[in-house]
């Protein structure tokens, strides 16, 4: 008997995993058709900036087919991604009491939309200034030709960073929701958070004065959004417990 109910929540589990699975083979299997497109679209930050006559190459045998599918399967992944959270919310809803459901649900949301907000940002301000930047500053003498396996790892681990950054005011909320940081300390670490900002940002971006400062900046901007949001949240958890 009970076993009953866990057996129960592996076989829902099992099922929403198949329907997230389905839905991200079918949005797949929708664009494969324009999988050259779309990476052209992905590649184009660094072909608009490439001297005249100047292209991309393939060092791989493979890597004509592979790099424009793993871009699609990308792309694939975004677009199925509302699917994919409702299932994961469907299947961990039940569990949770009403209060855990408006505050979860919520930070869900916003810790996607964050992400992929992170990723356009990367895509249509930083790539830009960063791809110029290096354009400008090849040697005479040197072909500036990427390969495109390459460059596909490179901006993916763009997008992953500038997505992870763009979580701090979701990580903030939880840290100050959870009572490991009260609002006092989050306001006095400001000044620190300013230095870590730029230690990220010299770390991860490119050797460049100015793709530094357009991480850091906005680090810094989304911890002043995570403070402001806090700060709402406990002014509604103060209101319900009035209540």
């Amino acid at each position: 008997m009970d076993q009953q109910p866990l057996l129960a929540h592996l076989i829902e589990l099992r099922t929403r995993f198949v329907r997230i699975a389905a839905g991200l083979l079918l949005t797949f299997l929708a664009l494969f058709h324009w999988s050259g497109d779309i990476y052209h679209l992905m590649a184009k930050p660094l072909l608009d900036v490439l001297p005249k006559g100047a292209s991309m190459i393939a060092t791989d045998v493979t890597a004509p087919f592979f790099v424009p599918v793993k871009v699609t399967m990308l792309v694939a992944f975004l677009i199925s991604l509302p699917n994919t959270l409702y299932q994961l919310w469907a299947f961990v809803a039940p569990g949770l009491y009403n209060h855990e459901k408006k505050l979860v649900l919520p930070l869900i949301v916003s810790s996607v939309v964050l992400f992929v907000t992170g990723m356009l940002f990367a895509y249509f301000a930083v790539f830009p200034v960063v791809f110029g930047f290096m354009s400008a500053v090849t040697p005479v003498g040197v072909s500036m030709m990427t390969d495109i396996d390459k460059y596909l790892s490179f901006v993916l681990g763009m997008f992953v960073a500038f997505g992870v950054t763009f979580e701090v005011p979701v990580v903030v909320v939880l840290l100050n929701r959870m009572g490991i940081v009260s609002l006092a300390k989050l306001r006095e670490g400001r000044p620190y958070m300013i230095v870590v900002a730029f230690v990220v940002a010299a770390v991860v971006t490119p050797p460049d004065v100015l793709s530094q400062v357009m991480m850091a900046v906005p680090l810094c901007l989304l911890y002043e959004a995570g403070i402001l949001m806090a700060r709402l949240v406990n002014k509604q958890k103060v209101v319900s417990t009035d209540e």
